[in-house]
């Protein structure tokens, strides 16, 4: 990565969308230099993909953030447990009091308490705590 994989990478994170045509004229380089490092890019994994974003939140349901606190070592088995519920959305392994922290999004309140329920009862599980997300101030 040098400085222009950088500004190619901070311009497409503006505006994924610029024509090919014109990132060279920004970076002031051709356009097979722009299309060559984007195709680099993407091969080597610096970028995982293109996305969209929208002026205002897209309709959902409930999303909620849960932390989790693992018991000794179960940690890989709750991981892979969690992995198989289709509401977790994302998941990571953090520090500090909380051993994982979960993303959760349902169709709606019902489904929200059938999934926390579901979750509380893996093996492994010692804890958790839930916060239901009502808005995003910010999101890159």
């Amino acid at each position: 990565m040098d400085d222009l994989d950088n500004a190619l990478i901070s311009l497409l994170r503006a505006d994924a969308r610029s024509p090919v045509s014109s990132l060279a004229q920004r970076l002031n380089v051709s356009r097979a230099t722009v299309k060559a490092r984007i195709d680099r890019l993407v091969e080597t994994g610096v970028i995982q993909g293109f996305t969209i974003t929208t002026g205002t939140e897209a309709p959902s349901g409930v999303r909620s953030i849960m932390m989790v606190e693992v018991e000794g070592k179960a940690a890989e088995t709750v991981l892979r447990r969690l992995r198989g519920i289709p509401e977790v959305r994302t998941i990571y392994a953090t520090n500090g009091r909380w051993d994982i922290v979960a993303e959760l999004e349902t169709a709606n309140l019902a489904d929200f308490d059938e999934v926390l329920r579901r979750i509380r009862l893996i093996d492994g599980i010692a804890a958790t705590e839930t916060s239901i997300l009502l808005a995003s101030h910010k999101r890159t």
